[in-house]
């Protein structure tokens, strides 16, 4: 069998909250390229690493494409990487103290210490010293810009084994219509939605594939296979000019971040996990409108939130109470809180203990103290007992459903419900 040898490339960390986009720069590098006549093979990948990771630019993803190096024998690869570079140089938003790009130049086969990189960038923080160790240790090429943190999402973009993925097209503006309003026929998203195999494209009245940054990016439609993409785009009507497009191939919408933990002890700060437990608490809100409970299993509690971006998912959390037992989906932050993406009810606790009813007047007893049975207020009526009596509630959680945060505060990794091939 014919195996071709490929030289990768890997980018990551060029954008900020203020513009830039880390694939504008992917897609009109892979332009420049293919118009020198360089050979591109497959699509472009955009890999989304850890959201918990503490330095990070907006989405935290990383690029990558490959050339076939068969071409190198007639074409100049030095020429491809002084123009890779050079665009890094000159589109890069350096005045962002937080922005430090870095790419890497890899020649080779793929290997499984490569993969677990990969992993790791996902699940966990991995420094720039490490990551320069380790492209040292491969043989990678690496370049830094400023500190160079993004060689940590180059490495790993390159490296990352995809057992599932997704696909996203996205549309760029001209660069004199960056910063202002994106002129989208919000008619024509609504009909795209219906008519076509993609998702994540409206919340209700919220456009989610508009973005809500001055970067380049007009739209961007995700899909399961770039075909769907290639017929929403058709049906998509803009009323400004396209400067291009381009499709990836993506880990979004995976859960690819998530690990199966083993238990609550033995979760730890900036991962994503899957644990179940049981509900402690009612849930109860702070001032801005989060939600916290805290979930216990034989080993730990921790405390679970669900923040006011994730809307009405908090009406739903609020409906837990304290015996439920549920999965939880999502990642722990700085503050050591779980971050609720999702959640699968396991068992729902359907017992409340009330004080008894009066057997004189049918009022509700009071407790007479600890150990002390009740006394009626009303007809002075005692019960030495202190029992108090089961109902039955009628819950409003469905016993092994799924819910899950809207799509306009949903993370790019989190696999949405239609995705996991269930209805509700």
């Amino acid at each position: 069998m014919f195996i071709i040898d490929y030289i990768y490339v890997g980018i990551d960390d060029t954008d900020s909250p203020d513009g830039m986009c880390t694939t504008y720069l992917c897609m009109d590098l892979i332009k420049k390229l293919k118009k020198e006549g360089f050979v591109i093979e497959g699509y472009p990948r955009l890999i989304r690493l850890n959201p918990f990771a503490r330095y990070k630019t907006r989405g935290n993803g990383g690029v990558s494409f490959k050339f076939p190096k068969e071409q190198f024998e007639y074409n100049d690869f030095k020429k491809a990487q002084n123009i890779i570079l050079d665009e890094v140089s000159k589109l890069s938003m350096f005045d962002c103290d937080n922005t430090h790009p870095g790419v890497v130049f890899y020649e080779g086969k793929i290997t499984s210490e490569m993969e677990d990189f990969a992993f790791k960038a996902l699940h966990s923080i991995i420094t720039i010293d490490e990551a320069e160790e380790f492209a040292n240790h491969i043989g990678a090429e690496i370049f830094k810009f400023k500190k160079g943190r993004g060689i940590i999402g180059a490495l790993a973009t390159i490296s990352c084994k995809l057992t599932d993925c997704t696909y996203e097209l996205l549309t760029y503006r001209i660069p004199e219509n960056r910063g202002g309003k994106r002129k989208i026929d919000y008619d024509s998203v609504y009909l795209m939605d219906e008519m076509t195999d993609t998702f994540e494209n409206i919340d209700g009245k919220y456009i989610a594939i508009e973005p809500k940054t001055p970067c380049p990016v007009l739209y961007g439609i995700r899909a399961d296979n770039p075909e769907s993409l290639l017929e929403a785009k058709n049906i998509v009507k803009v009323y400004e000019e396209i400067e291009d497009y381009c499709i990836f191939l993506t880990n979004q919408h995976t859960d690819m971040h998530l690990e199966l933990a083993e238990n609550i002890k033995s979760m730890r700060k900036y991962g994503s996990f899957i644990v179940e437990g049981t509900v402690v608490d009612t849930p109860h809100s702070i001032e801005g409108g989060h939600f916290f409970f805290t979930l216990e299993d034989s080993t730990a509690k921790i405390e679970c939130g669900a923040y006011e971006p994730t809307k009405d998912f908090r009406k739903i959390v609020q409906k837990l109470m304290a015996g439920d037992v549920i999965k939880v989906y999502g990642g722990i932050g700085e503050e050591g809180t779980f971050n609720i993406e999702k959640f699968k009810v396991l068992d729902l606790n359907n017992i409340e203990y009330k004080n008894p009813k009066c057997p004189k007047c049918g009022k509700t007893l009071s407790s007479a103290g600890k150990n002390k049975g009740f006394k009626c207020k009303n007809c002075s009526y005692k019960l030495a007992d202190s029992s108090k009596v089961p109902h039955t509630l009628k819950r409003d959680l469905q016993l092994g459903k799924f819910y899950e945060t809207p799509v306009m505060a949903r993370r790019h990794l989190a696999k949405p419900l239609c995705r996991m091939n269930l209805n509700n």
